[in-house]
């Protein structure tokens, strides 16, 4: 069978909850997603808006969606079938969140906020412009935050990742994607939401492009197999490979100083076509941070690399 699911939300990670709907193995269903501040921030928003978020309305996510016949130790197979957007996006730096959020107001790289882009939106690219440079990003569609329902009492903050899956943030998630989840209760209840139509690995300013959107899945329920975290298998996405970077690499004995060290080096890197707090936002949806290498120690080194082809000119950075 195929369904359609408006978004009926919550916000927190509670197994007591009723499921909005019922479906079972083998069922498709296209899922209405709001972005991740439920529309405080909209298409015509400005960072007055951003200032003035309400946080307990940060991530709703549509569900919980009971499974027929899942039970503890079954495991719930997704496909990601399809993503259609609403033409628009934003990014954000909201002070006091984000990777560099203890850093954001201290020299010599001013991160202050309410930072917002509102990014436009085909079916290809998000458009937006930074400081001098137009900014044009493949989008690849995916959600911030999918998991099942925990296996113990309570409410519990959908911001971490979780063994239920959660704001795992993984780019990968995306069309062709199946994500394994594991099932703690009867019904599995399954709950997705915040959207995004592109990441840099890391998402540093702790926003990507947020979007609404519908989401199309194919939903397969797996008996008695034991899955105790997420799991999926992924194919190459093209959106996602550029031809040529800008690659700074952190060098430190602490991996977690290695990334700032990265973020920061390419935000000064980009200081002189925009303002750092615009550069804070584009590493956070362009850049990805990979571990360079962790045996040569005492030093470990975590590379930004962040692609040359998003930007509409060519740049230089010496």
């Amino acid at each position: 069978m195929q369904y359609t699911i408006h978004a009926i939300t919550h916000n927190k990670w509670d197994n007591s909850l009723p499921p909005i709907m019922s479906i079972s193995d083998g069922d498709i269903i296209t899922v209405e997603t709001k972005e991740a501040s439920d529309g405080q921030i909209t298409e015509t928003s400005t960072e007055k808006d951003l200032s003035k978020l309400d946080f307990s309305r940060i991530h709703p996510l549509t569900g919980p969606i009971e499974i027929k016949e899942a039970e503890p130790g079954d495991a719930i197979e997704i496909e990601f079938l399809e993503f259609k957007h609403k033409g628009w996006g934003w990014t954000g730096v909201i002070p006091g969140f984000g990777f560099l959020a203890d850093e954001q107001y201290t020299a010599p790289i001013d991160l202050q906020g309410p930072a917002l882009k509102i990014w436009k939106v085909d079916e290809k690219y998000a458009y937006a412009t930074f400081g001098e440079l137009k900014v044009k990003i493949p989008i690849y569609p995916f959600p911030g935050v999918i998991g099942t329902a925990l296996p113990y009492r309570g409410k519990f903050s959908t911001i971490p990742p979780r063994e239920n899956g959660g704001n795992m943030d993984i780019k990968h998630l995306t069309v062709g994607t199946k994500l394994y989840l594991p099932v703690f209760v009867k019904g599995g209840l399954l709950s997705i939401g915040d959207t995004h139509l592109a990441q840099g690995d890391g998402e540093v300013c702790g926003t990507a492009i947020e979007a609404p959107m519908e989401v199309t899945m194919k939903i397969r329920l797996i008996k008695n197999v034991g899955l105790t975290q997420p799991v999926f298998i992924t194919k190459k996405v093209k959106e996602m490979e550029f031809n040529e970077y800008i690659s700074y690499p952190g060098i430190d004995p602490n991996l977690w100083v290695a990334s700032k060290k990265a973020i920061k080096g390419i935000i000064s890197l980009l200081a002189k076509y925009m303002t750092p707090v615009e550069a804070y936002m584009l590493a956070s949806v362009a850049v990805n941070l990979r571990v360079s290498q962790v045996v040569d120690v005492p030093n470990w080194i975590v590379t930004a690399y962040l692609p040359k082809d998003i930007f509409e000119k060519d740049i230089e950075i010496i």
